[in-house]
């Protein structure tokens, strides 16, 4: 039997699951964030001397780090050590002034946050961002809501899919992995949440598509942001 609920869809055969936590990515999931990294990194290809890209394109280009970013977005046959050095540092200096330009928490979010919070849900974000950036972005763009860790890229947080942030965050919010469901919207969160053995939920209003969320192992799909609060009764 397959158990669906206004707006989600389960994908499992139903048993009963209790939740106490959630770990959401950040870019795609909590925060619109594309049109000011297609920015920066169309202004940075530029200083270079490369073409641009339309926004659509940094839909496939993002999720993995600004390393596959930048990587994704030069031509292929500039690929080289230098350029991507050079071009990396470039779209750091142009994203730290356009990052906030147009980002804002995608409709619904805030609702959704609200609900975990009078829940007593506990919460985390982890990006694949730099740490101390995805800190400031969720301090300026998420600011009401309480976060238990704001994780991004450090020696102890490596980049998703590897999960050990994932079970930092869940240590520090002291839930078993079991009891976590992990919110994102990329094959590579998916992915974060079948290693960490947390439940993968994908999220149908970010940057990739519900087949790409099925291959990558996810077990719940979610139309609208507060479609979450289902799996936490109040």
């Amino acid at each position: 039997m397959i158990r669906e609920t206004p707006g989600s869809k389960d994908l499992r055969p139903f048993q009963a699951r209790v939740y106490r936590a959630v770990i959401f990515d950040m870019d795609g999931t909590l925060l619109d964030t594309i049109g000011d990294i297609a920015d920066s990194m169309n202004a940075a290809l530029e200083q270079m001397g490369f073409p641009g890209h339309p926004m659509g394109r940094y839909l496939d280009f993002v999720g993995e780090g600004m390393e596959v970013l930048v990587r994704k977005a030069l031509p292929d046959a500039h690929r080289t050590t230098e350029t991507m050095a050079a071009a990396v540092a470039s779209m750091r200096a142009e994203y730290s002034v356009r990052w906030s330009r147009t980002s804002k928490a995608f409709d619904g979010v805030a609702e959704m946050l609200d609900g975990l919070a009078a829940r007593g849900v506990r919460m985390s974000i982890l990006s694949n961002k730099l740490d101390a950036f995805a800190k400031v972005m969720a301090e300026a763009l998420l600011p009401r809501w309480r976060f238990f860790e704001v994780r991004g890229l450090t020696p102890e947080c490596p980049k998703k899919p590897d999960p050990a942030g994932a079970l930092l965050c869940a240590g520090s919010m002291d839930v078993s992995p079991a009891k976590c469901i992990f919110v994102g919207d990329s094959t590579i969160d998916m992915e974060t949440a079948v290693r960490a053995g947390m439940e993968p939920c994908g999220v149908l209003w970010g940057y990739q598509d519900r087949q790409r969320l099925l291959a990558g192992g996810a077990h719940l799909l979610m139309d609208n942001p507060r479609d979450l609060l289902g799996y936490f009764p109040g």
